[in-house]
């Protein structure tokens, strides 16, 4: 099978061929930590390590880079606001980011560089933009010029000629000779923090950041940069024109953006107060794996509309899926394989596969998975399934949840003698047709969190979710 991605750049599914065999070298965006992420950040940061576990699962060695932003004008601005250096206010939020992350099973990317770390790369690619006459000096500033770039506009689709300040690209505090140049460095300004430099005192601006860091631990030209579409123009677009007028290659051979997460059907924005951040969500008593499926179940390049029922009917979903996978990893039966059974498991592997080699067409790998739950569930209950086949299923869901990471699987319950003896007595009053009583002795099972299944092979239990 072969994995196609779309890349924003063409604008089409193309076979995903690495520089090299086997490697795939990921740049993600990262965050500016200058508050909590929200869960529109949250849903971009889920897309990429969907990624990364299934370009694993395809056989790859991924090596990820993710930035985080602690200077910019945001950072600046906050961290005096709380009185504060800026190192201090930012590592704080960096803490919370990881702490997000954790909770969202997010891998570890390999590496996390920080702006404030990496200002000598930044002005090195500067100085060699200066050198081939794609940036200029003014007012102890210096900026590119984007009239020199040829293919500038390409990646968001637009014509540089278009470009208007306000609308389309920042309006710069700084001078500039045109409205839609950037800046690279920004001159020295009161009451900021600033480094002396070879290109002189001040500090970079935002696009710079992510081209001098891939470029450091991803080369030259990196396989995928992902990000959301708030991403595309400006920034990754400008991210195109620094690094390839800098050396002169092409800097991504695939771009893969994630859509906008809406909040009842509106973009999140202070104005509206819509604003929903992890802690919210977990303090109204939902798991960080019921946000994750959510996530992961939908396609990366549809919009996904956020509302409370729908993380309810989310929650609801995973218990029943987990539920699902708790009673074949406990199930016991003297029953034949069968060659039906082994036919379904193979074919839904595949169908699986197939869909996620589709641009990580997750919903239909979603489907494929619950029309095996809605075939397997009925022999289950039944008893009629092997326990070979019920292993096998079992196996099948823990090798398709290394990508999705949604299950919570809870240790196998031992039960107490009280609870044991409860069961007997019920098991006895149905024999002898005694139903209001056997009624009632489940009734009170319930109430101890014990659910009662009777089968052909006789009674079975399980732990209510």
């Amino acid at each position: 099978m072969v994995l196609k991605l779309y890349n924003t750049l063409s604008g089409e599914k193309e076979v995903f061929v690495p520089l090299k065999d086997k490697f795939a070298g990921v740049y993600s965006c990262g965050p500016t930590v200058y508050g909590f992420a929200h869960i529109g950040n949250l849903r971009a940061y889920v897309f990429a390590d969907m990624l990364r576990r299934y370009l694993e699962f395809k056989g790859h060695i991924v090596r990820q880079v993710m930035n985080l932003t602690d200077l910019d004008d945001k950072t600046i601005r906050a961290s005096k606001e709380q009185g504060m250096s800026l190192r201090e206010y930012t590592d704080k939020f960096i803490r919370f980011f990881f702490e997000d992350i954790d909770l969202l099973r997010i891998k570890k990317a390999d590496i996390y560089p920080r702006v404030t770390e990496h200002i000598s790369e930044m002005v090195s690619m500067i100085k060699i933009l200066l050198d081939k006459g794609y940036a200029y000096r003014k007012d102890g500033s210096i900026y590119f010029k984007v009239s020199e770039f040829r293919d500038y506009g390409k990646l968001a689709k637009i014509d540089p000629s278009q470009i208007k300040p306000g609308a389309t690209v920042e309006a710069d505090e700084y001078e500039k000779e045109d409205v839609r140049d950037f800046a690279l460095w920004k001159g020295k300004k009161e009451g900021e923090p600033f480094w002396a430099t070879d290109i002189g005192e001040g500090r970079p601006g935002w696009h710079i950041e992510c081209s001098a860091m891939s470029t450091r631990y991803l080369g030259n030209t990196i396989d995928i940069h992902t990000g959301g579409v708030d991403n595309i123009f400006p920034h990754h677009q400008n991210e195109i024109a620094q690094s390839e007028a800098a050396t002169g290659k092409k800097f991504v051979l695939y771009w893969m953006h994630c859509e906008h997460l809406l909040v009842d059907n509106k973009k999140m924005s202070k104005s509206l107060g819509n604003i929903i951040n992890l802690r919210e969500v977990l303090n109204r008593g939902y798991k960080t794996e019921v946000l994750r499926y959510l996530f992961v179940s939908s396609h990366y390049r549809s919009k996904l509309n956020f509302t409370w029922e729908s993380i309810s009917h989310a929650s609801n979903t995973l218990d029943r899926l987990n539920q699902f996978v708790e009673r074949l990893r406990d199930y016991r039966s003297e029953t034949r394989d069968s060659e039906e059974t082994a036919l379904l498991i193979r074919k839904t592997a595949e169908k699986f596969e197939s869909e996620m080699d589709n641009d990580l067409n997750s919903p239909g790998a979603f489907a494929a998975i619950f029309e095996l739950v809605g075939r397997i569930n009925p022999v289950l209950e039944d008893g009629s399934l092997s326990a070979g086949d019920a292993k096998q299923v079992f196996e099948l869901m823990l090798k398709f949840d290394a990508i999705s990471s949604i299950l919570t699987l809870k240790e196998k319950a031992e039960l107490s003698g009280k609870i044991e003896t409860l069961i007997t007595e019920r098991e006895k009053a149905r024999k002898r047709k005694d139903f209001k009583l056997a009624d009632e002795i489940r009734k009170r099972l319930e109430d101890n969190g014990i659910v009662l299944e009777d089968t052909s092979e006789g009674v079975r239990w399980r732990k209510k979710f």
